[in-house]
């Protein structure tokens, strides 16, 4: 008997080998398959005459062969099939290449549903490589989905629906309860997936659509909670005394409004009985370090231990010798660097100050969840650049300590709904100033006629002992014409800056490559670091006050931003120039925004405009379930709904543990085990 749980080799129409095909679709069971959701449709519901057929749009004409289709061999590999049709309007010449198989089962005076553009003039309309089916097949809409090789839309069609017809009673077990679907006007389960693969109209389509982006959202929502709650259900660290205004006394510079207010957030969080869970989220050079100093110094004070962890050995550098300074006051706090280029003499130190307590502080990479890595009394978790790290790898952190606060910090900007979404397991801070002094990088777009002007401004501050950065998106010459970092940092150094020092940097390097090649142009032994995007993250360089983007186009609007966060960085007035000729008009939207302006909030909006929320975190290295219906622009008042219904249900079930809550229960579960987030029972 077929369940949602069977897996999809045993589908009828399926077997092994297609099996393997079905994986590469994420699709491993039945219940896979009818969340593997149409991506676009094809509407056949609106038979059109071919006289009004129009040449700008696709649509479907319902007519009459008037012979078999006439193969004519045009050259060796491609073979032409022509023939005509008819319907009480005019007729239509088709015709079909390299498709013998097509042609093959056409017959004259037989009517067919033919559905493509039209061409041709008014008088005598063609139509190339239409999609044919027999009239009989009925006038609908038809789902179109995302595919995979030897997969065709038409054969996940046809599995769509033997699964939908074999499952039957199992489609009533509905994941929303009855009161729920009621209260938010939600159709059923079985409707919503009847109808999102096979809608009847356009109507039933939407209607269909809102209830699977609720239920998505819901799931999500409640899962969070979950997350949340497990936490805040435990007695954590509990720091009694709040020392930060002892410590901001010794800054030499005065905290931002918005600095002050993430601290006094974070130490009353800390001063809780349950852990702090907070995301500080803050666009480049906003002072996220000084608000982490800040919180650090007080649980340190407070008797424990904190641990800071970056992504990068250059970052996490940075971040030592930042708050080496910022501590430089407190020669009682000890502080420790933790990384992968550590002679196994300097990790022995480290591990054994860490595990003793003497370490205070210590800053790391990924090191830093080694289980070597241990700690006498862990109060204060934080994670830098939190996008780049998963929800599991926060928690392996913490579980080093007894329930200690967690500060993760963000400089990747998303709009603060949006932040609210992602991060729902987390409270959220925002850092929406800059502190003083800061000069905003002025930024401008130029074509490739410019480029030759562009690299004479570099050279007047190069001559002035400044720094540049060049950043190409490729990094070996391929069969495009775009510029590849390698051949390119050749080519200025025997060109426009021959004479400087130039270093290259790219993501295909050894670990130990780019570090040097990092500290050479930190301490500027290099003139200009030609780069791809892996100086998106970890670099500081006061003195670098230019940035080149070649093919400024192909980066997304986020990418950019993180990229010109390179320079500006110091007091010297610092400047941006993007190297396009693109004419698609997305993309000199982008360039435009860029220009206009600088802060990182209103670019992650206009982001999140431009490419849609479900690309809007790349590879989704935040770890949290991806959403395949929901919409997270154009669905906002949805949201609402769903984190409003997910907030009463978790108040009046937090276990989930009703009977008319237990579909809901598992439902989460599935979603949030394959993220790898266990626990969830």
């Amino acid at each position: 008997m077929l369940t949602f749980d069977t897996s999809i080799q045993f589908l009828k129409g399926v077997g092994e080998k297609r099996a393997e095909q079905l994986h590469k679709l994420d699709i491993y069971t039945v219940q896979d398959l009818l969340h593997h959701f149409p991506r676009q449709y094809e509407d056949w519901s609106k038979i059109v005459p071919i006289a009004e057929a129009p040449h700008d749009t696709p649509s479907c004409i319902r007519a009459t062969a008037l012979s078999k289709p006439l193969e004519r061999n045009i050259r060796k590999g491609l073979s032409l099939y022509t023939f005509s049709v008819t319907d009480s309007s005019g007729v239509l010449k088709i015709t079909l290449f390299n498709n013998k198989y097509a042609a093959a089962k056409i017959e004259a005076g037989k009517q067919y549903l033919f559905f493509g553009t039209v061409s041709g003039s008014y008088h005598a309309p063609e139509l190339s490589s239409p999609l044919i089916e027999p009239a009989e097949n009925g006038d609908r809409i038809r789902p179109i989905y995302p595919l995979t090789g030897g997969i065709t839309s038409r054969y996940l069609e046809k599995l769509v629906g033997t699964a939908l017809s074999q499952l039957d009673k199992a489609l009533d077990n509905d994941p929303i309860p009855a009161y729920l679907r009621k209260n938010y006007c939600l159709c059923t389960y079985r409707y919503a997936l009847e109808n999102i693969h096979f809608p009847t109209d356009k109507q039933a389509m939407e209607v269909a659509r809102r209830r699977l982006a609720f239920e998505e959202l819901l799931l999500l929502q409640l899962g969070l909670l979950r997350l949340k709650g497990r936490t805040q259900a435990t007695t954590g660290t509990q720091i009694k005394s709040d020392y930060h205004l002892d410590f901001c006394k010794h800054l030499p510079f005065a905290l931002t409004g918005a600095q002050d207010r993430a601290v006094r957030e974070c130490i009353a969080d800390m001063q809780r009985k349950v852990p702090m869970n907070r995301l500080l989220q803050g666009d480049v050079g906003s002072g996220k370090t000084a608000v982490a100093a800040c919180v650090a110094h007080s649980a340190i004070r407070n008797g424990y231990q904190c641990v800071l962890m970056a992504p990068t050995e250059i970052l996490a550098q940075q971040h030592f010798e930042s708050l080496s300074r910022l501590f430089a006051h407190e020669p009682t706090i000890r502080i420790g660097l933790l990384t992968g280029s550590l002679t196994k003499k300097q990790k022995d130190t480290v591990l054994q100050s860490a595990a003793d307590g003497s370490c205070q502080l210590l800053v790391g990479t990924h090191a830093l969840l080694s289980e070597t890595v241990q700690f006498a009394n862990l109060g204060l978790v934080i994670t830098d650049e939190q996008h780049r790290f998963g929800v599991r790898q926060r928690s392996s952190l913490a579980d080093k300590g007894n329930f200690p606060h967690m500060l993760v910090m963000s400089a990747t900007p998303i709009p603060r709904t949006l932040a609210l979404m992602v991060y729902g397991d987390l409270d959220v801070s925002i850092l929406d100033e800059l502190p003083p002094g800061r000069t905003p990088v002025q930024t401008f777009a130029v074509g490739t006629d410019k480029r030759a002007r562009a690299y004479g401004y570099v050279r007047k501050f190069l001559q002035e002992g400044q720094q540049a950065y060049v950043v190409c998106p490729l990094v070996e010459e391929g069969e495009t014409d775009l510029v590849a970092a390698e051949v390119y940092a050749k080519q200025l150094a025997e060109g426009p800056l021959a004479g400087y020092s130039l270093g290259l940097l790219h993501g295909k390097m050894k670990p130990k490559d780019k570090e040097r090649i990092m500290a050479d142009f930190s301490a500027n032994r290099l003139s200009v670091l030609v780069s791809t995007t892996v100086v998106e993250v970890g670099m500081d360089v006061p003195n670098a006050v230019l940035m080149v983007i070649e093919n400024a186009e192909r980066f997304g609007l986020a990418q950019l931003h993180q990229l010109r966060g390179r320079v500006g960085r110091g007091k010297l007035a610092s400047t941006c120039i993007l190297i396009s000729d693109a004419q698609n008009q997305e993309a000199v939207r982008r360039l435009k925004v860029m220009c206009e302006t600088t802060d990182g909030f209103r670019i992650a909006d206009e982001d999140l405009k431009l490419r849609g929320p479900g690309d809007f975190f790349g590879k989704r290295q935040h770890g949290l379930p991806e959403l395949k219906v929901a919409d997270l622009f154009t669905d906002m008042p949805l949201l609402k709904e769903a984190q409003t219904a997910a907030r009463a249900v978790y108040a009046a079930d937090n276990a989930l543990a009703l009977p008319e809550h237990k579909p809901l229960k598992t439902a989460v579960k599935t979603l949030f085990e394959r993220t790898g987030e266990q626990g969830l029972n």
